[in-house]
């Protein structure tokens, strides 16, 4: 059973964020990290190979050199092997770039199940994932709080605050997770050493079929900081009083 776990390298905070010439996140002007969220991708899919002896995990990433440093992350907690797609013409890439590389990545390496967190921190989009399947033409599981993967299908639970909700599809399949899964594991002294032997495999646009016209085709005119809004304190003993408060609070400033 092959597993493929979709990571991205983010920065550690976005505080103090700066952008280049051409508008976009200027990622090499603070140290990046696994995506929090990743890592409890990655340890779902260590979680299906200890119930499972055929299971191999691969992670998978797309973005400048300094990405691979998600990958290597994703190789201590246990991951077999990891692709980095290495491409400077995906420089900029909007969500649906980035799942069209994705999605060829999973199809070349013949996936059962594809993997990721539900949201990065630096974007919280959340898109990807459903894009990715709809581009493999397989179901699509999203924001899974508990996961489990039977002979020839995948069940999640979400729970919506008023219940927990399961589904089920057929593998294979595309499954984001949430930071309500169980608690990522620790790596092992002996994984940590492993990890140094395990390989990344780089790729290009070419290697994958696609073409750099499919790449970042859009472009960022102009970025402008969030003008600084004032702090409103409302009292009210009564639930009833406040909520007709807010209410009309947000009535009158979103009619601005």
């Amino acid at each position: 059973m092959r597993v493929v776990v979709l990571v991205k390298h983010v920065p550690c905070t976005l505080r103090g964020m700066t952008f280049g010439a051409d508008h976009t996140l200027d990622r090499a002007a603070r140290p990046g990290q696994l995506n929090e969220v990743d890592e409890y991708a990655v340890d779902q899919a260590l979680r299906i190979a200890r119930r499972r002896r055929d299971v191999h995990i691969t992670a998978v990433t797309m973005g400048p050199p300094a990405a691979a440093g998600a990958l290597r992350k994703a190789l201590i907690l246990g991951a077999d092997d990891a692709v980095h797609v290495l491409d400077d013409r995906l420089h900029g890439s909007h969500a649906l770039a980035t799942a069209r590389v994705l999605a060829a990545v999973a199809g070349r390496l013949e996936f059962d199940l594809v993997l990721s967190g539900s949201a990065s921190s630096d974007a919280g989009m959340s898109a990807v994932p459903a894009m990715v399947a709809e581009l493999l033409g397989v179901p699509m599981l999203g924001f899974a709080d508990i996961l489990r993967v039977r002979e020839h299908k995948v069940e999640i639970g979400r729970d919506d605050g008023a219940g927990l909700q399961t589904y089920a599809a057929a593998l294979p399949a595309v499954v984001s997770v949430t930071e309500r899964c169980a608690e990522p594991l620790l790596p092992t002294l002996t994984a940590t050493l492993d990890a140094r032997h395990k390989l990344i495999h780089t790729w290009s646009l070419a290697d994958l079929g696609i073409a750099g016209s499919d790449a970042a085709s859009t472009v960022v005119r102009a970025v402008r900081a969030q003008p600084a809004g004032r702090t409103h304190v409302m009292f009210a003993d009564d639930p009833t009083v406040a909520a007709i408060r807010l209410a009309d609070f947000l009535a009158l400033h979103l009619s601005l």
